[in-house]
């Protein structure tokens, strides 16, 4: 499976965008620890010390957020797209 890195957290990751783990079906915590064992540095900042997915944090698996399928226990299928999106808030805004 594929994992996508945000620029935000590439510099966690050696720079890249992009991360195959080497692993079939599994559940999204099992593939999430083998990152983890690539690049130690992602997971403090994806998750809490609890081992929950932090709340600017979301996740998803193909197009799917995990928060609206099993969470952490989401089976993630052989050759699947993870995408880690922090979330976006602030901004301007203009008068009108």
């Amino acid at each position: 499976m594929i994992f996508q890195i945000p620029a935000a957290l590439r510099e966690f990751a050696g720079g890249r965008n992009a991360v195959e783990v080497d692993l079939g079906a599994a559940p999204l915590n099992e593939a999430l620890d083998r990152l983890w064992l690539q690049y130690p540095g992602l997971r403090d900042r994806i998750v809490t010390e609890q081992g929950q997915v932090r709340t600017h944090i979301n996740i998803f698996v193909g197009d799917e957020n995990i928060r609206y399928l099993g969470g952490l226990a989401t089976l993630v299928p052989m050759g699947a797209v993870v995408s880690i999106i922090p979330a976006v808030s602030g901004g301007l805004r203009v008068a009108g």
